[in-house]
């Protein structure tokens, strides 16, 4: 009854186009849902994404949720993660990606979520990092631990958005240090990040959690732009 009468006065919006959610809907409206792209990489590991990192670093397994488009949905509804502070978005993709890689059995052999870090000067203007909602729930979803105090990235970058890949390798890795290696020694870790475009920055974060005895990596994203 609280709940009916909250969204009488401030009814939710669906993230993507913006209509008042019904009393069953959350984050976005049936019409948005049915319509967003799914990648369904998580069942076929031999995906594009997989194919990215090939002959750059080894990856065990690669998933995305969704497909991104420039002016899209998805597009759309990580900018409402990200910039307006719907952080619940993350949450429920999250749960979502993590209810299907549940059910897998590669990815039950997984120890650890890490989530690709964000500068404590970007996540102070923000207020968190965008990434935490979706890799504490793909955690929760796979019972096993997230550790936010593993990898941390040491300067500020501007957007890797518009940044080509051959002009940022081999200069992201050195913005990263790695901390408490013994988290994560002979761990198989899923590295979660909100989007992977060139793969840059996820490789970088794997080569240095590869660094600790014994680790191997798999990654799971939002959604893929290829």
């Amino acid at each position: 009854m609280f709940h009916d009468l909250i969204n009488l006065f401030y009814p939710e919006s669906c993230a993507i186009c913006g209509s008042n959610l019904a009393k069953n809907e959350h984050i976005m409206c049936v019409l948005c849902l049915h319509d967003i792209p799914v990648t369904n990489y998580h069942l076929d590991n031999d995906n594009p994404v997989k194919k990215v990192f090939y002959g750059r670093v080894e990856i065990e397994n690669a998933c995305e949720l969704l497909l991104f488009r420039k002016k899209g949905a998805v597009q759309k509804l990580i900018h409402e993660l990200k910039y307006k502070g719907r952080q619940e978005v993350g949450v429920f993709l999250g749960n979502w990606l993590g209810t299907e890689l549940s059910m897998l059995p590669k990815y039950k052999e997984i120890d650890v979520v890490i989530p690709v870090p964000l500068h404590k000067i970007k996540q102070r203007e923000r207020g968190y990092n965008q990434v935490e909602g979706f890799g504490k729930q793909l955690a929760t979803s796979l019972n096993i631990p997230y550790l936010d105090n593993v990898l941390f990235k040491t300067s500020v970058s501007g957007s890797q958005t518009i940044k080509a890949r051959f002009a940022r390798w081999g200069t992201i890795e050195e913005t990263l240090i790695m901390k408490n290696p013994d988290l994560i020694t002979n761990k198989h870790i899923l590295l979660v990040d909100d989007l992977v475009t060139t793969g840059a920055t996820l490789e970088a974060c794997a080569n240095v959690l590869k660094k600790a005895s014994g680790v191997k990596i798999s990654i799971a994203t939002m959604a893929y732009t290829g």
